[in-house]
């Protein structure tokens, strides 16, 4: 006999938890399925447990250039262990908050591999035991897991994904990253901060390619100078891994073949979504050509009653886009009035490395390519006193504005917090806000937010301190 429920959600990542929680709060009686840690891979695997790692690093740096502070640290050394150790702590307190938040809310967990039976079925299997759930609506937030080179299967010793890189054993001396998106410079930035020599291998013609064109650029100047090397519009075709490390055939520009030896390498290429052994080719759900599952703007598949959120319906590949659909989801299927669609546009993206990047909206190129006749401003952090005082004068803001409107179509970071400061851009675009608003807002001194102000005043010529 199938226990009853209002909703299942199949997943227990960003998306799916917080699906399940608001579903509970509105009144409905829900149930989560999970075949592995409660979290998912953002909170176990993915955005915390790497954040740790950095912040591992960038106290290292710090350490190693003490004197610049006037400080002084003899031989600053390093447990690799312990950092591992570290990072899965924080890994396991979160893993541990969102069972507290399961139980607080009264929603009941099923661990095992879900697949959805039929509309409204679901079966969830644990060592070789069955339960059938049943329930009205179902939201699919089974996320998606790194894609991997045909040719080179990541064997976790010398070929890593960022789940082996999250977790070594030794520290690689030469290594190589093949990708230049988010995951791939973080893991470059935390290893290369660490010690190792870091090679990062880009088959588009610039590293970030999701980003403004000028902070790739930016950033390219930053990684070299820190001792990385970069090759660009550059390909791996061979990788194989040896006794001692990895050898790699390297395709660049030219088309000649390099063949370069590395202790490891990260495969950071992007990610394909989950969804095999979950029934939802089974019963008809249709997908995209990428594999991801299709949707409306409100989470609706093609078949009555299956929702989908989250990475499995196709990018942005963000934690925080998949908790705003869950919330979305579970309003519409609880009947609340009023619920709009995300807005991808409003939709931040940050890299945590050394130095951070973030971003939100349209990069200039973009705007312009939409029409737009653009307005744009810069101001570096080299103008501003908080980024000096930290010892942290690289960087800049870049805000793209509509001409003929004011509105603020795109806001691009580089630097220290940035990751932070974007925020306000985004409340900005969410609030509809014009560069009379920004410029009439008062930033406190000495910050650096005033950044944010001065690249707004810039765009019109009004810039005061550069």
């Amino acid at each position: 006999m199938s226990q009853n429920f209002d909703l299942v959600v199949l997943g227990s990542g960003p998306g799916g938890y917080v699906a399940a929680i608001r579903a509970a709060q509105l009144g409905l009686k829900t149930a989560i399925v999970e075949r592995e840690n409660l979290g998912g891979i953002c909170l176990n695997w993915g955005c915390i447990p790497t954040k740790a790692l950095l912040r591992t690093s960038e106290i290292y740096h710090y350490m190693t250039h003490a004197d610049a502070y006037g400080l002084s640290a003899e031989k600053p050394g390093f447990d690799l262990a312990k950092i591992v150790e570290r990072s899965r702590g924080v890994a396991k307190q979160l893993n541990g908050g969102v069972k507290g938040l399961m139980k607080k809310n009264k929603i009941t967990v099923f661990e095992g591999d879900g697949k959805i039976m039929a509309k409204g079925k679901l079966s969830v299997t644990k060592d070789g035991k069955a339960t059938e759930l049943a329930a009205k609506d179902i939201i699919i937030a089974t996320g998606a897991r790194a894609r991997e080179l045909p040719f080179a299967k990541a064997d976790g010793k010398r070929i890593w994904t960022y789940r082996h890189a999250m977790t070594p054993t030794e520290m690689p001396t030469k290594l190589l990253v093949i990708g230049s998106g988010a995951i791939g410079i973080e893991f470059a930035s935390f290893y290369s901060d660490m010690g190792a020599e870091v090679t990062i291998v880009e088959m588009l013609d610039r590293i970030l390619p999701v980003e403004d064109a000028e902070v790739s650029e930016f950033m390219t100047k930053a990684l070299t100078k820190q001792g990385m090397k970069l090759h660009v519009s550059t390909g791996v075709q061979k990788l194989a891994a040896t006794a001692k490390g990895v050898s790699a055939e390297i395709k660049g520009p030219d088309g000649k073949v390099l063949v370069q030896d590395f202790s490891h390498a990260i495969v950071a290429i992007g990610i394909v979504p989950n969804v095999e052994g979950a029934g939802i080719d089974e019963i008809g759900i249709t997908r995209g050509k990428n594999g991801h599952i299709e949707t409306d703007p409100y989470g609706r598949t093609n078949v009555a009653g299956i929702w989908a959120i989250g990475d499995v319906t196709g990018p942005p590949w963000l934690a925080h886009k998949a908790s705003h659909e869950g919330v979305i989801v579970a309003e519409v299927i609880a009947g609340q009035k009023g619920v709009h669609p995300i807005d991808k546009g409003n939709i931040p993206g940050c890299t945590y490395s050394r130095p951070q990047v973030a971003s939100v909206g349209m990069t200039e190129a973009k705007a312009k390519e939409a029409g737009f006749t653009v307005k744009v401003g810069k101001f570096p952090f080299i103008g501003n006193g908080k980024a000096i005082a930290l010892g942290e004068a690289e960087g800049f803001i870049k805000t793209v504005f509509d001409e003929k409107t004011g509105e603020l179509l795109g806001a691009h970071m580089i630097g220290a917090e940035v990751t932070e400061l974007i925020q306000g851009y985004v409340v900005g675009r969410t609030l509809e806000t014009t560069e009379v608003e920004l410029m009439n807002t008062v930033f406190p001194h000495p910050t650096l937010s005033e950044m944010m102000h001065e690249s707004v005043l810039s765009a019109y010529g009004r810039a005061i301190h550069f």
